[in-house]
């Protein structure tokens, strides 16, 4: 566990993540790049006086609007060649929440799911309606266009990149159900038979502490490669894409969760909310870890699984000091922890006073890594900082 101490004053902190998967070392600069803008972009809003609310959204729109990342622009196309979006918000202050799935023709999914966590928080609809906070497919483009959130053809979120992935998995395909035709192969074999399919990064996503203390997460992702149409992953379920959630007393942290990896895997075991949960503990990388280890590889609701894939991003902070309802200086004590099961994942952080975002890129095989479990290997990161606010 590598440690870094930074003091600031005026302090906030975006941190994101360009999914938890396969990053090819052929686009790092293209990586580095799109995170900078994701940063400076939440940054920017940090400085202006925006809470992390509208932050974490300025965020997730640069990293959807990259055709190098699964979410948004350049997502993965599904079965039938079209683009179908998942997306989450959570706003740790109010604890309110927006999501959309299986959203086809908007550009950018977070700010549906923006828009219906704000519509949310002025009441109930004529008639006492309950309003809606997660919408899916058709109804869901039909209530954004409604709201002013302005159409995309599918056609023009398609990126040279997805086409060729989706050409060649296609490919794969044809001739894997033509060897299983030709051989009759038992069940277990025809999963496993041929080249596996390819994909692109998973689920993007943000999370933010502003300078009062309140945070925020969010997460956009194009969803697996040759999904089945209509299928909706983590990035949108409620407790498995991301959790934010201030504290509430004294003796309790201000939490912000962003998970990327397999989106079955997460939503079985709502890995956003139980990471917010563990890391309460007095230890937050001891916590983390056994969080991993148990509730999501060990977990007893993958036990058939071969293996588990996935990441997580994690943010606490409290307040340090007799008076915590004080108006005077006091000491924001941040702490940033990361993990992942995947092969690799990409990580980014800018402080209020760094000069250019800092961009992490960890692989299982050259990084501090534990292997427990025969199935599946872990890498995990721990920072944290201190200073007043």
């Amino acid at each position: 566990m590598r440690c870094l101490k930074l003091q600031h004053i005026n302090y906030f902190f975006p941190v994101f993540n360009l999914g938890a998967g396969y990053h090819s070392e052929s686009k790092a600069k293209e990586y580095k790049h799109v995170c900078k803008r994701a940063c400076q972009k939440a940054v920017d809003r940090l400085r202006a006086g925006a809470m992390a609310l509208e932050a974490v959204t300025a965020a997730l729109t640069e990293l959807e609007d990259s055709p190098f990342t699964n979410a948004g622009t350049g997502s993965n196309l599904n079965l039938s060649g079209d683009i179908e979006c998942d997306a989450s918000i959570m706003d740790g202050k109010s604890l309110e929440y927006g999501a959309v799935g299986a959203l086809s023709g908007i550009k950018n999914p977070v700010l549906v799911a923006r828009r219906l966590l704000s519509e949310a928080q002025k009441g109930k609809l004529s008639a006492g309606r309950i309003p809606p906070c997660f919408l899916v497919g058709t109804g869901a483009q039909q209530w954004a266009l409604t709201h002013g959130i302005p159409p995309c053809p599918s056609e023009k979120m398609a990126t040279k990149f997805s086409l060729s992935a989706y050409k060649r998995n296609k490919r794969k395909m044809e001739l894997a159900e033509k060897i299983e035709t030709e051989h009759h192969f038992l069940k277990r074999q025809r999963t496993s038979s041929g080249t596996p399919i390819s994909s692109s990064l998973d689920t993007v996503g943000a999370i933010v502490v502003d300078q009062e203390g309140n945070v925020a997460a969010a997460v956009s992702s194009g969803g697996l490669a040759m999904k089945h149409p209509g299928r909706v992953g983590q990035a949108a379920h409620y407790g498995c894409g991301c959790w934010a959630e201030n504290a509430h007393d004294a003796r309790t942290y201000a939490t912000a969760v962003s998970t990327s990896g397999c989106g079955e895997h997460l939503i079985r075991t709502m890995l956003a909310r139980e990471c917010s949960t563990a890391v309460q503990a007095e230890d937050a990388h001891q916590a983390l870890l056994e969080a991993m280890q148990n509730k999501f590889i060990g977990s007893r609701f993958l036990a058939s699984e071969d293996g588990v894939l996935g990441g997580v991003i994690v943010l606490r902070c409290c307040k340090c000091g007799d008076d915590q309802s004080s108006e005077n200086l006091q000491a924001l004590l941040v702490e940033f922890l990361w993990s992942h099961t995947t092969e690799s994942m990409c990580v980014g952080y800018m402080s209020a006073h760094d000069s250019k975002a800092k961009l992490l890129y960890y692989s299982i095989s050259s990084f501090f890594c534990i292997l427990d479990n025969p199935l599946s290997k872990k890498c995990h990161q721990h920072e944290w900082f201190l200073m007043p606010c």
